[in-house]
């Protein structure tokens, strides 16, 4: 049918709307509801966690999210019942009802770790005792996985040193 032949429509429709319309005659308006958490997930974790862990795939109402780091892991573990209250508060016919997070980079991955860390003043920072590295080293011993051990006992000797320095001040 030629334009001309074509009546003229009265008031363009938006996208959305007949989107679900086309998807739901196919049947496919649940995953319409269930890929909805890509358009969302930035806004309900925030945009430090959102750098780190991105949705990958949804299967059996089971969301994956790819996470770039161990620590991060850990993290949205502990996380993980808030962000699914917050998407299926927000998406409810799209039934999530787990979320499996597996490690792999994200698209941001990159961009994270060719950026510098900010320098710490020097003068906040204070020498450990060995007593103080043991303590931190006693302290994730127990851990398994070597590269979160690492990172893990960085932070807490970096945290010991500034609060050590502020208190020296």
């Amino acid at each position: 049918m030629s334009r001309k032949d074509r009546a003229p429509m009265k008031k363009a429709e938006r996208v959305g709307p007949l989107l679900k319309k086309v998807l739901g005659d196919r049947g496919m308006e649940d995953r319409l509801n269930r890929y909805q958490a890509w358009l969302i997930w930035d806004q309900v974790v925030g945009k430090q966690i959102a750098e780190r862990a991105r949705p990958l795939r949804f299967r059996q109402g089971i969301l994956e999210v790819q996470v770039d780091h161990p620590v991060w892991m850990q993290q949205l573990q502990m996380l993980k019942p808030q962000i699914l209250q917050k998407l299926n508060q927000q998406l409810p016919n799209a039934n999530i009802s787990d979320l499996f997070l597996r490690k792999a980079p994200t698209p941001y991955s990159n961009r994270v770790k060719g950026q510098k860390e900010p320098e710490v003043p020097k003068m906040e920072l204070a020498e450990l005792t060995d007593q103080e590295q043991r303590e931190i080293e006693e302290m994730f011993a127990t851990l398994h996985d070597t590269e979160l051990q690492a990172e893990m006992k960085r932070v807490a000797t970096l945290q010991k040193r500034l609060n050590k320095g502020r208190s020296n001040n």
